[in-house]
Formats: structure tokens, sequence, C-alpha cells
């Protein structure tokens, strides 16, 4: 096997996402200095919500787990929500809107290179994990809450510098877009494929092929997405291997979620495929650092391999030919 060892421990990948509508959107906003909890017109940020897309692209022994936690040592808070940072070395903020609310609720968070990430907050008060992905430096995260139309008023915010424990930090461990724990199916699954199997490729190659040959994409899901049926949509990885089914930000976050709870950093990265939106994985292997994008063995040589195209595509030659070349591909995300 050509080049087995240069590739020996890799990346992989899994997709999804391209066309339109809402999710991972970064709308092109600017985000004012307000007093917490005052709430006057003029400091208000507007988002774009339509902005927001949903990754639907379909053609071209078990690891300690790390449990988030928000112990409080290091918070932000007000009456309207807490942002606590107390982890922040292991890679992630927790927060939480702390008022019973109806209205959308998003949380922004800009690292040290300036790309900005939006994410939906629930209304619920419950704790949700962010990822602190664009490693060390100055992190300011804000909580928003809607008041009119497309305008949102910030709550809470904080600026914090960050220094993370490792730079895998925040590729081990669930988030909201890779939400799993120690009781999750997907975990047991990911046990159970890898059971007598040691070694990273040979790991993420039976991952892989359980999910390209298991899971089919679902175009009826896509096509109401598409209208706007199912608005900030996130994957719930464990529905996904129960149904056997799902759009392509399904496929990465299933991926991604069994990559992680077996202890191998495993980034989910949405940007395009060729024009369209669209997600995959980079794994990491201690032999060659982060492989980008997918690799695929065809029984002489490897080549890189997007897993959603290669499930829907029936890895024709055109297909393989696509995905085969990494130019293709354009990181803007990592989760």
């Amino acid at each position: 096997m050509k080049k087995r060892i240069r590739l020996l421990s890799l990346v992989l990948m899994i997709i999804m996402l391209t066309s339109v509508v809402t999710a991972c959107g970064d709308p092109e906003t600017m985000i004012f200095n307000m007093p917490e909890n005052k709430v006057p017109v003029e400091d208000v940020i507007y988002m774009d919500l339509a902005a927001e897309m949903v990754p639907l692209t379909r053609t071209p022994a078990i690891f300690a787990i790390p449990v988030p936690s928000a112990p409080g040592t290091q918070v932000r808070t007000n009456q309207k929500a807490t942002i606590d940072f107390s982890n922040s070395r292991d890679g992630y903020v927790m927060v939480r809107f702390n008022e019973n609310t109806s209205r959308q609720l998003r949380v922004l968070i800009t690292g040290p290179s300036g790309v900005r990430y939006q994410y939906r907050l629930n209304q619920n008060r419950a704790w949700e994990v962010f990822p602190l992905s664009d490693g060390n430096g100055s992190y300011t995260i804000g909580v928003f809450e809607n008041i009119e139309g497309s305008r949102f008023a910030q709550a809470v915010s904080a600026t914090i510098t960050v220094t993370l424990r490792d730079e895998f930090a925040p590729f081990l461990r669930p988030n909201q877009f890779v939400n799993f724990d120690k009781d999750s199916a997907v975990v047991a699954k990911a046990a159970e494929l890898v059971r007598n199997i040691s070694g990273v490729y040979p790991r993420v190659e039976a991952i892989y092929n359980f999910v390209i040959n298991n899971i089919s994409y679902d175009r009826v899901f896509a096509r109401e997405v598409q209208r706007g049926m199912h608005s900030g949509y996130i994957p719930d990885v464990d529905a996904v291997l129960a149904n056997r089914k799902g759009i392509c930000f399904d496929y990465a976050a299933l991926m991604t979620a069994m990559l992680r709870s077996l202890g191998i950093p495993t980034r989910l990265v949405i940007g395009y495929a060729g024009d369209q939106y669209h997600a995959w994985i980079d794994v990491y292997s201690e032999t060659d650092g982060w492989i980008n994008n997918v690799i695929f063995f065809d029984g002489s040589d490897w080549n890189l391999m997007d897993p959603t195209f290669a499930a829907t595509g029936n890895q024709s030659a055109e297909v393989m030919r696509f995905i085969g070349d990494g130019t293709n591909y354009s990181p803007r995300f990592l989760y």
C-alpha cells in the first residue's frame, strides 16, 4: 500500500453541507459595545437571519470522554444571561439564558483570527457548550436577545484570554454541533466497530466504512430545510444513527462524534466544496499531524475522499475526481 505509513493515521472527514438555509451562518454584522441590561434602540446588532445556513450538499477500549461543566469559578453574569469560562483552557465555554423567554437568542464568539461564529441558544435556561476553536488568544463572547425583526440586543458579554491546555482540547469534547456523552448510542457503536482494532487509520477506516455504507441521504428532509421548515437545525447524532439517514450536516457530526469518543482529535469543518456550502472532517495522527479532508484507499493509493459524496454518488469516477482534488475544498469554520 503506497504511502500507507505517510498517511498512517489521518484524517477523516465527513461532510455535508452546501447550499442554503440556516444554522452556521456568518452574517456580516457589527456588534456594538453596550451596557448590560440596557436596550437603547441604537445599541443593537442587526442579524441577517436568512444568512444562517445548514449544510445540505449531497453530490460533487472506550476513550474517557471529557464531560463539560460550568463550575462557576470564572463567569460573567447578570439577570439575563451567564457565560461560564471556567474551563476555557479545555477549549470551551458554557452559556445559558437566565430568564424565561420566547424570543430568539444568539451567541456570537469572535476569536484571535477575527472569524465570527454565530450560534443559536436554547430558550429553556439550560447550559450549552460552545467551542473555542480559534487557538490561543483573545476571545469576545456575546449573548444576544431578539428585540424586533432582525435586531438583537446584547444581554451580556465577556472578553477573555485563552491559553489552551493543548491544541486538541476543543476537538475532543462535545459541543452544540457535536453533542454526545458516555451514554450515547454513537459512543457504544463506535466502540463496537473498533473492537480488536488498533491504530488511528484502521479505526478511522472502520468508522468511515460504516457511515458511508449504512447512512443514506435524506432528500425529503433536505428539501424541507431548503424551504425554511427547520430553521436553525442542529444534528442529533443518536437520532441519525437510529434512523440511518440524514443530510450532509448529520453525516459530518455523526462521524466526528464517533471519532472523538475514541480519543481521536477530529475537527468538524464547514466551508465550501466548489461553490457549495459544505462540511467535512479533519483527523489528527501523531505521525502526520492534521490531515485535511478525507482519505480514501483505492487498493493501491490514498486519495482525498468526501464521505457524503461517496455515500450518495456511488463512488463514481466523476465524483472521485472532484473529491480527490483538495483544492476544491475551502474551510471557513472549525467546530
